[in-house]
This record gives structure tokens, C-alpha cells and sequence, in this order.
């Protein structure tokens, strides 16, 4: 029998929450039933995640097996009649973020999202001991993992192995005196963010200012700073 794929994907290190099946829906919507899927992975999650889905949705795992590079190959069969594609993507671009944030006493808040809980300090702060990252750094962090992590997304699925990324970060406050209440000039905001992004891998630098140029482009923490995100937050009073 001729197993031979109709597609390949290739999810690099994304695992199936964050991103890795909604590329598999786009990618077996389009073969008839009964179509092979191949899935290059370098997640080691989606060896138990993947059979599971497949289980739920009604497709078949073929085979699963190591490959170079740290990458595990999957063939999945498509299901007759699956037509759920189109429900997912709308589930994915309607998606709306959740979170919570509680004060924690002092100049200190929790905040709660998803399975996760981490803390952050004051706004601002000049003090280099503080004891918990301010706001605007947690920002700032935000804004580097999503576009360090996503070079390193797009550089695996383009079958460039990075074997180190670092990045470093510099931002000035248009006037931190605003947030102070000490000054009605300016605003309290980023003004300039820059930085430079180190980046070993063995390629020409301008394919890799191609991927640097995608992954800004895409990046939805880099796109909410540079596009401004309107803000609509009420506040009610409660009694306790």
C-alpha cells in the first residue's frame, strides 16, 4: 500500500495548545478522507498529545518515528467527512484573553491566567532591589519572549536550527515624572523601545532579517504596541 504523505507540516517546537493542531486543521482540511498528513515535530508533548487528538476527532495515527535534527515524523489518515476546520478558526480568532489580578498588599499584585499565577511589583521603579519585576518590565519581557520565541518558531519551520537566541532590551519612559504626579508634561508611557537580538545559526543574515522582519510582523505583543490597543476597563465599587 502506497502511504506515501499528501502534505507536510512542519510544527517545529510549538506543542498542540499553542498553535501546533490549528496548522494540522488548515493542512487536513483540504485532502480528500483517507489522505495522509505527515507532522514534523521537535515537541516531545505532542508524542502523547497528538494520539489523543486523533482518538477525539476520529483521524488515524499511522506511524510516529524519530528523525534527525530532534524531530519525531507523524502520519495521521484523515476521517471521512471531517469538516470541523472551520469552527476552529473561528474559535481562534474570536479567543478572548482571561485574566484576573488581585492586589497582594503593599505595592504588590497577583495575577491569575489560564493554569498560571505570577506577581508584579509597582508600575515604576528606579530601586535595583526591589523585590518583584514592576509592570512596565513585565512588559517589556513580554514583548521580548514573543519575539524571541517566535524567531525560533520560524526559523525551525523554515528548517534553520537555532542553537542560541538572546536578546537585550532598552526602553526609555517619555516622562516617568507623569506617573509621579510631580510634572502634566508628556505621558507616562514607552517612548522608544530598541535593542539587538543575537541570533547562531548557520545561515546568511539576510534570510535571517527576513525571518526577523516576519516574526515582528506577527508577533501579537510587538503589533499591540505598535498598532495602540484601545482600553475600555470600568470601575465599580464594591463594599467588602
Amino acid at each position: 500500500m502506497n502511504d506515501a504523505p499528501d502534505a507536510i507540516i512542519d510544527g517545529g517546537d510549538l506543542d498542540c495548545g499553542s498553535g501546533l493542531l490549528l496548522m494540522i486543521r488548515n493542512a487536513i482540511d483540504p485532502l480528500p478522507a483517507g489522505g495522509l498528513l505527515e507532522i514534523r515535530s521537535r515537541e516531545g508533548s505532542v508524542r502523547e498529545d497528538l494520539p489523543a487528538w486523533c482518538r477525539m476527532v476520529g483521524h488515524a495515527l499511522l506511524r510516529q518515528q524519530e528523525a534527525g535534527g530532534g524531530y519525531t515524523h507523524y502520519v495521521v489518515r484523515k476521517k471521512q467527512g471531517d469538516t470541523s476546520l472551520a469552527g476552529d478558526l473561528a474559535k481562534a480568532r474570536d479567543y478572548e484573553w482571561k485574566l484576573r489580578v488581585k492586589w497582594a498588599g503593599g505595592m504588590q499584585a497577583k495575577v491569575l491566567s489560564r493554569n498560571h499565577a505570577f506577581s508584579v511589583g509597582q508600575p515604576l521603579s528606579f530601586n535595583t532591589e526591589d523585590e518583584h519585576a514592576t509592570a512596565l518590565e513585565h512588559l517589556l519581557g513580554a514583548l521580548g519572549g514573543c519575539l524571541l520565541l517566535g524567531l525560533h518558531w520560524r526559523l525551525g519551520k523554515a528548517g534553520i536550527p537555532a542553537r542560541n537566541l538572546e536578546m537585550a532590551l532598552q526602553a526609555r519612559v517619555d516622562n516617568a515624572l507623569v506617573f509621579l504626579g510631580i510634572e502634566d508634561t508628556g505621558h507616562p508611557g514607552l517612548s522608544q523601545v530598541k535593542g539587538k537580538v543575537y541570533v547562531d545559526a548557520d545561515t546568511d543574515e539576510d534570510v535571517l532579517k527576513s525571518h526577523w522582519s516576519e516574526t515582528v510582523k506577527r508577533s501579537p505583543v510587538a503589533q499591540s504596541l505598535l498598532r495602540g490597543t484601545r482600553l475600555d476597563v470600568d470601575l465599580l465599587r464594591v463594599q467588602t
